[in-house]
């Protein structure tokens, strides 16, 4: 309630999702205690990509046989999940379905609330030529692109369980390396008298579908490739499926889980607040005139 109370017009916002075929990788090594945390984390990265505060979260469970265990796993996740976003997790279902699904496979969603006052949306209307892009890193592949993945690498236990140098650990580790929750790091800018112009969560569609999202029409956003360090798995992806770059940068987050937009004049502020929260940040490109959309140079 206290959120509420220093807001003129509170104003709820609600994102939904699910972790999609990164399941398919828990199943395979037995591993279930990170992909609750992916759950919530694709739907409150959401919303504070919309300039809100999760308040709660319910997750949804289909499984074709309940088994304790694992799903205590599942769960347990979803609820890290829930204390890095500063969410309450105030429930769910668990629905067993046999013989429509395998009885050793689940599907997991989740669903969360959040506030904000609508003064502070995030809305991308204000995006000028001049402001510039700043990348917050990802922790890996997060939760997007695992139907590539699963064709690129096969998915088997004993290539999940291969330890690869320049990754620092095993495969299998590697892909289910859970998403990373950027609420935090949002209200540490937030906190620091910055205003977000505009800001993309780095899903499905990698940087060509989703950046463009915070765009108004008349600008596009262009993006140095070189601005960051690309984590190993990506190109380790990229050797191993012989994918193109554009099919990379259309699938895949390459590096950067949130984009931010700000004003030039708050780049240095931007950064040293999305660290101060514990994330590593970069000024990775600038808006210009010209046609929505994004150019990678």
């Amino acid at each position: 309630m206290e959120k509420f109370k220093s807001m003129e017009k509170p104003t709820l916002v609600s994102g939904t999702d699910g972790v999609g075929t990164k399941l398919k990788l828990a199943f395979l090594q037995d591993k279930h205690d990170t992909v609750g945390i992916d759950c919530v984390a694709m739907c409150v990265n959401d919303i504070a990509c919309a300039g809100g505060e999760p308040l709660f979260f319910l997750v949804y469970i289909a499984c074709g046989r309940n088994e304790p265990e694992k799903i205590a796993d599942i769960v347990k996740g979803v609820a890290e999940g829930c204390k890095m976003a500063g969410a309450a997790l105030i429930g769910g279902e668990t629905a067993e379905h046999p013989g429509l699904m395998p009885e050793d496979e689940y599907d997991l969603a989740g669903f969360a609330v959040g506030v904000v006052d609508r003064k502070d949306l995030i809305t991308g209307e204000k995006i000028k030529p001049g402001d510039v892009l700043i990348g917050i890193a990802s922790s890996g592949l997060h939760s997007n692109g695992f139907s590539l993945v699963r064709r690129v690498f096969p998915m088997t236990e004993e290539k999940l369980h291969t330890y690869i140098d320049h990754l620092g650990m095993n495969l299998g580790d590697a892909l289910l390396t859970p998403t990373k929750i950027y609420v935090k790091a949002l209200e540490a800018v937030k906190k620091k008298g910055v205003t977000i112009k505009g800001c993309s969560h780095i899903t499905g569609g990698g940087f060509y579908e989703n950046i463009p999202r915070m765009l108004p029409d008349g600008v596009r956003a262009k993006v140095k490739k070189d601005s960051y360090p690309i984590p190993p798995i990506f190109d380790l992806l990229k050797t191993s499926g012989n994918i193109a770059e554009e099919m990379m940068y259309n699938t895949f987050n390459m590096g950067i889980g949130m984009m931010l937009t700000v004003d030039a004049a708050d780049e240095k502020k931007t950064i040293e607040a999305i660290e101060s929260a514990g994330e590593k940040a970069y000024r990775v490109g600038e808006i210009v005139g010209g046609d929505k959309g994004i150019e990678l140079c």
